[in-house]
């Protein structure tokens, strides 16, 4: 993926292309080669999911017995290692008169969600539907005696909203053959083929059959089955739905459509048919003591965001055991869909954006429309936009009638923007034009101006060279509340550096920040920063071992300040001196901070 240039060459122009293997996977999630599903179609043109985790754990609300739990509340009979037959009692106590169908698919439709994904069974083994296969579930045990999917389904349906469910095929801690739970039953006793046959796939073909058209089948823990075992389950459960899409967790790369681990986002446009998933809060399954919701302008920015990279957010709402759901979550995806009301178009439909991340946003695609995703207003008032050879016909506050004045320059567009925007979390401006714009979401130079009061530039754009390479580290903060950073790494010699073209729009003095995590065995080595013949050396500073199961730790480290004495394209280059014993350390990403 990163070409390697010898770092004389001063890099006018380079543009790259991402194919999907080229990040890092966490899970068994790539999926085939399906293009021509038909499905796939209003899954791309969606954009906006709502994903939902309902179980057993809901009533347990993040605590068992005495102990509170934090983190991926689905997930505690697995860390509390509770007995499954103590952890069944719970069934006798669910009983959730609170919940009503329509209530939730007008929240949902409200909110501008266009499809709606439910867990049906989770590794608890309980099902929230009523299955014939098995009494572990909502109907037979527990006191609510109806299915509530039932009727999730059909206001689904009546609302516009496309209705899948989630399903564990193979994760099951009730069942003695099923995946995972290794503290009541002994793992090399289990018979996995006997699970799949007398419960997991007969499941999936009840919900493919008993709640009309589902828009698809989202998988989750693939195990157990081989590649030709996988195919065969797919080809049966196919016959049943054959538009129905299924999620590439399903595994050995036999999904429709690819999902990225959980709360992970590429760090660049991403061909084809995919999805992020993030959780409101800390976790997954409701728990009561978990307060830390996205306000309604992250989940904006994290929603637009998603979309300029080409793939679709599912955003998950835990409902607590009365079939609620948080206060917040109602309140603040309310707020997101008054948002989307005036800018949706900016989102549903659309691809990745022509044009790579800027210091003021994002971008998002239609035939003849760029759509330009203004986070953050230039201090001077003038967005200049780069690389529109296209010719421009009208630029717009999207959703009004409003037409802002602009001027096209050979290399940039140059905004007027009004002296207050309408919405300070993300306000969409539409520039239609006609005629063909270039796509140069690829574009590695990065944009540095002094009317932002930092540039921020992930170190995936950077030209590699030597032995630099790109490596994705996932951590945990809470338990399964999963983190994602692409760093460069690698950097031992003094080849191994990293260069950063950058357009710089303004000439001045710049702080130089490194943000980097650093292991102690490459503590107190020596690096150089260099623009120019100017040079800034350093000595990295510790930030402690790296452990998947906890936070990753990042400091942000001014090196100096490097004068800039005219605008223009400009190479910033990052590597080892010589000698150097061990890598230098994981960077994160650089930041320029114009002095003032």
């Amino acid at each position: 993926m990163f070409h390697k240039i010898p770092l004389v060459f001063l890099l006018l122009c380079t543009c790259w292309h991402a194919q999907a293997q080229d990040v890092p996977d966490m899970w068994t999630k790539s999926a085939g080669n399906n293009n021509s599903h038909p499905g796939l179609q209003w899954f791309q043109d969606a954009k906006f999911g709502l994903f939902i985790h309902w179980g057993l754990y809901s009533k347990l609300a993040g605590r068992w017995k005495d102990s509170s739990y934090y983190g991926s509340g689905e997930w505690i009979m697995n860390r509390a290692k509770a007995p499954a037959a103590e952890y069944a009692r719970v069934a006798k106590t669910f009983n959730p008169t609170g919940f009503d169908a329509t209530t939730w698919a007008q929240t949902a439709k409200e909110s501008g969600i266009r499809y709606m994904v439910i867990t049906a069974k989770h590794h608890e083994g309980f099902s929230m539907y009523d299955s014939k296969v098995t009494d572990f579930d909502i109907v037979d045990a527990s006191p609510y005696r109806k299915d509530p999917m039932k009727a999730l389904s059909r206001a689904c349906n009546a609302a516009g909203i496309r209705f899948g469910f989630y399903y564990s095929q193979f994760l099951d801690w009730h069942e003695p053959n099923g995946g995972g739970n290794s503290w009541d039953f002994t793992t090399k006793e289990k018979d996995y083929q006997q699970y799949y046959r007398t419960k997991s796939i007969p499941q999936l073909k009840e919900l493919l059959t008993n709640y009309g058209p589902l828009g698809l089948v989202w998988f989750d823990m693939p195990g157990g089955l081989t590649t030709a075992q996988t195919k065969q389950m797919i080809d049966s459960l196919r016959l049943l739905q054959p538009n129905c899409l299924f999620s590439s967790r399903v595994g050995h790369d036999l999904g429709d459509y690819r999902d990225f681990g959980d709360s992970e986002v590429p760090p660049v446009p991403i061909a084809g048919a995919w999805e992020s998933i993030y959780t409101h809060n800390d976790s997954w399954g409701y728990i009561q003591h978990d307060l830390n919701f996205k306000s309604p302008g992250e989940i904006i920015h994290l929603l637009s965001n998603v979309a300029s990279k080409g793939g679709n957010l599912m955003l998950n709402v835990g409902p607590d055991g009365d079939g609620k759901w948080p206060a917040y979550s109602i309140a603040y995806l309310k707020a997101t869909g008054k948002w989307l009301e005036q800018y949706g178009e900016s989102i549903y439909g659309t691809t990745y954006g022509l044009i790579s991340a800027q210091p003021w946003g994002v971008t998002t695609s239609k035939p003849g429309k760029l759509f330009l995703h203004v986070w953050q207003k230039p201090s001077n008032g003038q967005l200049r936009v780069p690389g529109i050879t296209a010719k421009i016909k009208s630029v717009k506050i999207l959703g009004t009638a409003k037409k802002l004045t602009w001027k096209q320059l050979p290399e940039e567009t140059v905004i007027t923007l009004p002296a207050t925007l309408p919405d300070s979390r993300n306000t969409v401006l539409v520039m239609e034009y006609s005629g063909i714009q270039p796509d140069l979401s690829q574009l590695r130079t990065q944009t540095v101006s002094s009317d932002y009061p930092q540039a921020e530039i992930p170190a995936v754009w950077a030209v590699f060279n030597g032995a630099a390479k790109n490596k994705l580290f996932t951590y945990s903060h809470y338990f399964g509340d999963w983190k994602h950073d692409n760093c460069a790494t690698g950097m031992q010699d003094a080849g191994d550096a990293l260069v950063f073209p950058l357009e710089v729009q303004d000439a001045g003095d710049y702080k130089i920040i490194l943000d980097y995590a650093c292991e102690p065995a490459s503590a107190s080595q020596q690096g150089v920063v260099t623009l120019y013949g100017q040079q800034l050396s350093f000595l990295t500073l510790n930030t402690g071992t790296y452990n998947s199961h906890q936070p990753l730790l990042f400091i942000q480290h001014a090196v100096g300040i490097i004068h800039i004495d005219k605008a223009g394209k400009q190479n910033l280059a990052v590597r080892p001196v010589a000698g150097n014993k061990k890598e230098l350390f994981w960077l994160r990403k650089i930041i320029l901070q114009p002095v003032k």
